[in-house]
Formats: structure tokens, C-alpha cells, sequence
């Protein structure tokens, strides 16, 4: 693993994202039950990916918005809170990055040696339908896994963060079977990227 210090949500990190999968956006090649998605869904996020790859910048310069940035205030208390309440040191990093440069993951903090932690602050619904089920949100599950095979991790934190109810803090074990339909995911995924672009390289000079 590689990591850049670029700070997350700034326009360093979002050109370091271009062009490559992100973690969160992971679902878009796999689904919850880790079978390899075909359809329209990964060839309009190849298509974005092509576009940043070839342009060399982020397609959304933009992605600020109010729940956006009411999430990013909540987190600045859930860090706090994890390594006050639940003693878990948490160091703040940019973008991690696989060996090859070809996937990144942006935690909201990496633990220790061996862990990590995603944070979210939903609405109040949303954060009641996560506390009542107790385990990790179906729509989360391919950006926390997909964040440990990224750096190595044996383990992740989910954390949904509220100030008006009970947080729901849950510890996310590594699953080898989960990192092999990862790899095969983003494998299947790259082959069909590079003929892509190769095809259009060819086209650029014809």
C-alpha cells in the first residue's frame, strides 16, 4: 500500500482519484453478494473512468454538497469520539492507494497496524434503520471491504455517528473469500479499461 498525502476532499486528492476505482465506488463492479455486476452500471463508470484517464482530471471538479458537508462536520466529532470513548487511536490519511496505483481508498482513519474506520452521520432515519439492524449496511459493505483489501487491513470499524441517538459501532473482521471476489472484480474490470482505451488511443491517431 501506498498512501499520498493529499488532504481528502480537495482538489490534490480528487485528480489523484481520477481515472482509477475508488472503494466507494466500488459498487459499481460488484455486488452485496459479491457476484461481478454486468449491464449498464460498470460500463458508465468505465465510460467516467475513460474520460478522466484520457483527459487526465476529475469529471466532477464539484462534489460539495450540504449533506456533504454536514457529514464532514459530523465526522470531526466521530474521531474524537472513537479515541475518547472507545480508546481507538485513529490516524487521519489522504489516499491509500494499491501497489500499482490502480486502486484507492480515502479512510476516515486508519487504526493501529491492522484496522481501519468508515464514518458515517446519515439522517436520523436512516442512522434508527442501521442501530436497529446492528450490523454493516448493505450499501457499505463493498467500501469497507474493498478498503481493507486496498491496505492490507485484518479488520474495519463502521461507525454511524449521531448526536441525537445512540451510535452504532461495529468491528468488521477480514474475509479471504470477500479479497478474492475483490481482485477478480477489479481484474475482469481493468482487461475491459485498458482494451478500451487502447481502442480509443487508436482512434485518436487514425
Amino acid at each position: 500500500m501506498k498512501i499520498l498525502d493529499v488532504r481528502q476532499n480537495s482538489s490534490e486528492w480528487l485528480f489523484a482519484r481520477a481515472g482509477i476505482v475508488t472503494v466507494s465506488e466500488l459498487d459499481n463492479l460488484v455486488s452485496p453478494t459479491w457476484k461481478i455486476r454486468d449491464g449498464e452500471s460498470p460500463a458508465t463508470y468505465m465510460h467516467k473512468k475513460l474520460a478522466e484517464k484520457i483527459l487526465g482530471q476529475p469529471i466532477d471538479l464539484d462534489i460539495s454538497t450540504f449533506s456533504m458537508d454536514q457529514g464532514h462536520l459530523l465526522e470531526n466529532e466521530a474521531i474524537p469520539y472513537l479515541s475518547y470513548v472507545h480508546n481507538l487511536k485513529v490516524e487521519r490519511v489522504g489516499l491509500c492507494l494499491t501497489e500499482d496505483g490502480k486502486v484507492g481508498a480515502s479512510p476516515d482513519g486508519l487504526i493501529g497496524e491492522y484496522s481501519g474506520v468508515e464514518v458515517k452521520s446519515p439522517m436520523d432515519h436512516t442512522h434508527l434503520k442501521y442501530l436497529l439492524g446492528g450490523i454493516l449496511p448493505k450499501e457499505y459493505m463493498a467500501q469497507v471491504y474493498g478498503s481493507m483489501w486496498v491496505t492490507g487491513r485484518s479488520s474495519w470499524y463502521f461507525l454511524s455517528y449521531s448526536r441525537k441517538f445512540p451510535k452504532l459501532l461495529i468491528k468488521i473482521d477480514r474475509d479471504e473469500a470477500i479479497m478474492s471476489a475483490i481482485s477478480k472484480a477489479v481484474e475482469t474490470y481493468y482487461t475491459t479499461f485498458d482494451q478500451a482505451l487502447a481502442k480509443i488511443e487508436r482512434l485518436k491517431t487514425a
